[in-house]
């Protein structure tokens, strides 16, 4: 059909047979690959919709675990560089009062001077909040010769731009536990928790100008994540978000993506 000269009016009229026959032909075939083409899209869709589905179960699933730290019985005691320190898991709903005091007045001490040099600057009354919402969890450095805390966690099982994980918004010490592998030892058994319940990655944001911060969480493999705003012409942005993969599962989702796409 592509060598006809519909220019040429000689040959065939505007209501030759096979003039009608081509039109019918290309009407049929441009029917068909819509149709092709929404039954594509629709699976496509239909595909990431439960794959969606699949992840926030997973996210469902972790939330719902009474302790998982508990699983990890080896890892509930840290006894190293002079320390001797015991770790516990706890929500939010069941830390006594003089714990959520502690915590908060331990982020406030140790963070506000790097939020009072951000954008957002230091605001108490939204951070105690956050930290005592239903969805917090915390883990919970002891001293074992005390009792006493001296470091926690506040983390999170949460969907983060359509990947399952745990966010982890605090990682505090008190200044005579720092230095001494306690955090890098937490940070550790977070990972741990992360990926043994089938979470993509841990993700948390740093402040740029927190550079003590900046250089710890990269000394711990952290990596700048794909979430992480750009600057541009209009705004800069004073934070990073860094993150670490569960490796195994990233290749597993890699090797079935490819096996989709072929």
């Amino acid at each position: 059909w592509k060598f006809i000269n519909w220019k040429s009016t000689k040959y065939f009229s505007a209501h030759s047979p096979i003039i009608e026959l081509y039109i019918l032909h290309n009407k049929v075939a441009n029917k068909k690959k819509k149709i092709g083409g929404g039954k594509l899209k629709r699976a496509a869709l239909k595909e990431e919709k439960a794959r969606t589905i699949a992840k926030k179960l997973l996210v469902e699933a972790a939330q719902a675990i009474p302790n998982p730290l508990e699983k990890f019985a080896s890892l509930k005691k840290y006894n190293r560089n002079d320390l001797n320190v015991t770790l516990e898991y706890s929500k939010a709903d069941n830390l006594d009062e003089d714990t959520k005091v502690w915590a908060f007045e331990l982020c406030k001490s140790n963070m506000q001077p790097a939020y009072e040099e951000s954008n957002q600057g230091w605001q108490a009354r939204e951070k105690r909040n956050e930290m005592e919402e239903e969805e917090a969890c915390y883990l919970i450095a002891k001293d074992a010769s005390t009792n006493k805390p001296v470091a926690f966690s506040h983390f999170r099982f949460d969907m983060d731009y359509g990947d399952e994980v745990l966010y982890c918004y605090e990682l505090q010490l008190e200044s005579q536990y720092r230095g001494k592998g306690l955090g890098r030892f937490m940070m550790q058994v977070l990972e741990l928790m992360a990926f043994s319940n089938q979470m993509l990655k841990v993700v948390l944001t740093v402040f740029k100008h927190n550079k003590d911060g900046m250089a710890f969480f990269k000394s711990c493999k952290y990596e700048i994540d794909e979430t992480t705003p750009e600057d541009n012409d209009e705004e800069e942005f004073d934070y990073e978000i860094l993150s670490k993969y569960n490796k195994i599962k990233l290749a597993e989702e890699e090797n079935e993506d490819k096996k989709t796409s072929l």
